[in-house]
């Protein structure tokens, strides 16, 4: 997130929480497509992670694109930590360093793959003048945490005394995770729960195909997706495949009411972070927690809040799939895909959600639990991960079909669900293709890897 919020809107009724959600449905006219993709920045000279003071530092390099693409800078105690764009696009900055552009909604998959390669662009034109280079990958490959030097942001001072006491891995997905995520559209509550329901069920299939991250600590673990596996023990009170959004009467009341317990990071006023670790967000509105400053909740605290917790889909006033890893610039049009051509076109959200009904809460959660080991190879009450792959990719493909948004010599957007048709034919994620070369052609040399997946 480039910019917290400040709304100081008191909260007087409860039912503002559910309204604030509920807001977000619009008509399928109005649905767009926000992609967002991580990338993790290193030095070309020593394969080391970037700091962000310095000559060729992150904020040297916020800098540089400020200049180059003309967006506002956000800054923080006078530091910059973001761009913001004026189409509604925005560049952040991870714990870690970790770069990530925040598309602007768009309605087509094909101006989704314009603005990442323009992107991607800058970036490069940047990195080529401060020796700098950006990896695609769902976890940084070598680096300890303790080699990563935290981003000046005072959340992250936050998070970062908290997440050890609530996991063994928070720390990890702070400071050496990537991601690519896709912001979309409900029309209505219904709507909205069948996307997620969808989403989360289907969640660990885009885990598998995505999986691209099989080294930590320099060499191979055993597992495809390490970033996914690290999800497993962040914070479990406020992450996960969250299953009672299969409960009858789910809805938005019931997302917020799960929210409400959830505890909370921080409270802004101002430019100042007031740690509030220690109460829940129901504590907050009823009064259990006052802090130090007197503050009373307001909606931007709520809408902070939101932001702070990491199901496998998010809801805010819009709905983010979250279960894929970083990866070259082909994926980045390839998720936005998969999800859209799931999502967009009634007919095939219906047949996905008959295809997620397959699939019962102790097979979800023995997915969720074991593709980040087995990727596409793995099974489920008697299927292979593939073969339903190639079910939820085909379904995506025919909703794609259906959109029929052409481009050029394009008739419709199917082709960038080219890599995720490949990989599910093959049984083969980009991990399996990375483990391959690193036993092979590589000969154990792990940083190969810093030209192999370099944007």
């Amino acid at each position: 997130m480039a910019r917290d919020t400040l709304d100081d809107t008191p909260i007087e009724d409860r039912a503002q929480l559910t309204d604030y959600l509920a807001a977000g449905s619009k008509p399928a006219d109005a649905f767009r497509i926000g992609t967002e993709h991580e990338k993790i920045p290193f030095h070309l000279a020593d394969h080391s992670p970037v700091a962000y003071e310095g000559e060729n530092g992150i904020g040297a390099v916020l800098s540089d694109l400020k200049a180059l693409s003309g967006w506002e800078a956000i800054e923080e105690r006078g530091k910059i930590i973001g761009l913001a764009g004026q189409e509604g696009g925005a560049i952040s900055v991870e714990p870690g360093g970790q770069f990530e552009l925040s598309g602007a909604p768009v309605l087509t998959l094909h101006e989704t793959c314009v603005e990442a390669n323009g992107h991607l662009a800058q970036m490069r034109e940047i990195a080529d003048r401060r020796g700098l280079g950006f990896l695609g990958l769902g976890m940084a490959p070598t680096w300890s945490r303790e080699a990563v030097s935290m981003m000046p942001k005072q959340r992250y001072g936050i998070m970062t005394r908290h997440m050890p006491k609530v996991g063994t891995r928070g720390l990890d997905m702070m400071y050496r995770t990537a991601t690519i995520q896709v912001n979309l559209d409900f029309a209505d509550e219904a709507d909205m729960v069948k996307k997620m329901r969808v989403g989360l069920a289907l969640q660990p299939i885009a885990t598998a195909l995505f999986a691209n991250s099989p080294f930590i600590d320099g060499a191979p673990n055993g597992l495809r997706s390490n970033r996914a596996a690290v999800w497993h023990d962040v914070d479990l009170a406020r992450s996960g495949p969250i299953p009672f959004a299969f409960d009858e009467g789910f809805g938005f009341e019931a997302y917020a009411e799960w929210a409400l317990d959830v505890p909370m990071y921080f409270i802004k006023r101002g430019d100042k972070y007031l740690e509030a670790t220690s109460a829940t967000f129901r504590d907050f509105l009823d009064g259990r927690f006052k802090p130090e400053n007197g503050a009373v909740p307001t909606m931007g605290d709520w809408v902070n809040h939101l932001s702070t917790v990491f199901p496998e889909v998010r809801l805010k006033r819009f709905l983010e799939m979250r279960g894929a890893d970083g990866g070259p610039w082909r994926r980045i049009c390839a998720l936005p895909a998969l999800w859209v051509g799931l999502m967009y076109d009634d007919g095939v959200l219906d047949q996905a959600m008959a295809l997620a009904g397959e699939l019962s809460a102790e097979d979800r959660a023995d997915l969720w639990r074991n593709v980040p080991r087995d990727g596409l190879t793995g099974t489920v009450n008697g299927r292979s991960v593939a073969a339903i792959a190639r079910d939820v990719v085909a379904l995506s493909a025919e909703g794609l079909r259906r959109r029929a948004h052409a481009h050029g010599e394009a008739a419709d957007e199917r082709h960038f669900l080219a890599p995720l048709e490949d990989a599910a034919h093959s049984a083969r994620s980009p991990a399996d293709e990375l483990l391959d070369a690193y036993n092979g052609p590589w000969n154990g040399n792990i940083d190969k890897v810093f030209a192999a997946n370099a944007f």
